[in-house]
C-alpha cells in the first residue's frame, strides 16, 4: 500500500508541475525553436541573426567604423594655401627691364651687365631717380642714370644704366616697373647695366668691398653675376660669360648671382 501511495502522489505532483506551466503561459520550448523565436523546419538552414547594425535603433557594427575609419587614414589630407610664402623677384613688382628692346643681344658680364640693341629701358621696380644724365665722360656714349630700388626683395640697392642711352627721366622722379627711364640706341658701345654704388657715382665694383674691380677688369665680377642673375630671373637671357670663374668678392646684402 505504501508503494502504491508513493507512486500515486508523484504522478499527482507531475500533473501540478504541468498544470502551472499552462497557467502561465510558460510552456516548455519546442526543439525547432532557435533563440530567436523563430520556428523553422529540422530540415531548413538556420536563418542568420540579422546583425546591430540591421536592428531599429542599433549603431554601426565594429566592422563598419574599423572600415570608415580606414578610409580617413588612407584619404588625402588638404593642406591649406602657404601664408607669406615669398614669391618670386618679377611677382613682387620687378618686371624685365628689357622687355621691348628690339634686337636685343646679352654680352659679357663685366662691372655690370652688357647688351646690344636699340629701344626702352624700364625701371626694375619702384624707385627715386638720383642721377640721370646725357654726358658723363666717365662711360662710353656718356649716358649715366642711377636709381634707388623702394620695394620688393632688393629695396634699397641702386641701380645703374649706363653707355649708350639718353635719358627719359630727371633727378628725384619717382619710377616704377612701367617707367621708361631711358632710350637705348646704337652706339657701337651697347649699354652696361648693374649694382651702382649707394651715392650713385660709379659701379659697385669699384669699391674696396666689392674687390675694386673697375673697367679694366678681370672680369666677370661677382657683383656683375649677382645683378645679371636678378635679370635672368626676370626672364632676360644670361650674359655670354655665365659659367666662367668670378672676380672680387659680393658685398652684404646683394643677392647671389
Amino acid at each position: 500500500m505504501r508503494a502504491v501511495a508513493v507512486v500515486a502522489g508523484a504522478a499527482l505532483i507531475a500533473s501540478a508541475g504541468l498544470g502551472a506551466h499552462r497557467l502561465f503561459g510558460a510552456a516548455p520550448r519546442p526543439a525547432a525553436m532557435n533563440n530567436t523565436d523563430t520556428f523553422h523546419s529540422r530540415g531548413a538552414a538556420p536563418r542568420p541573426a540579422p546583425q546591430p547594425s540591421q536592428q531599429a535603433g542599433a549603431g554601426p557594427v565594429l566592422g563598419d567604423v574599423t572600415e570608415g575609419a580606414s578610409r580617413l587614414r588612407q584619404a588625402p589630407k588638404a593642406h591649406p594655401p602657404a601664408r607669406d610664402a615669398p614669391k618670386p623677384a618679377a611677382q613682387q613688382g620687378y618686371l624685365n627691364p628689357l622687355r621691348d628692346v628690339s634686337g636685343l643681344i646679352p654680352e659679357r658680364v663685366d662691372m655690370g651687365v652688357d647688351f646690344g640693341g636699340t629701344g626702352p629701358v624700364y625701371a626694375l621696380g619702384d624707385g627715386v631717380i638720383t642721377n640721370a644724365t646725357g654726358d658723363n665722360g666717365g662711360w662710353p656714349g656718356g649716358g649715366w642714370i642711377t636709381y634707388r630700388l623702394t620695394s620688393g626683395p632688393e629695396s634699397g640697392l641702386m641701380v645703374y644704366v649706363a653707355e649708350d642711352v639718353t635719358p627719359a627721366v630727371q633727378a628725384g622722379q619717382q619710377v616704377t616697373s612701367a617707367t621708361v627711364i631711358a632710350h637705348m640706341y646704337n652706339g657701337g658701345d651697347g649699354i652696361e647695366t648693374g649694382w651702382a654704388q649707394p651715392d650713385g657715382a660709379s659701379a659697385e665694383s669699384e669699391l674696396p668691398v666689392a674687390g675694386g674691380i673697375s673697367g679694366g677688369g678681370p672680369f666677370p665680377t661677382l657683383i656683375g653675376l649677382s645683378f645679371e642673375g636678378v635679370l635672368r630671373s626676370l626672364g632676360v637671357p644670361a650674359g655670354n660669360d655665365l659659367g666662367q670663374g668670378a672676380y672680387g668678392a659680393l658685398p652684404s646684402g646683394y643677392p647671389a648671382g
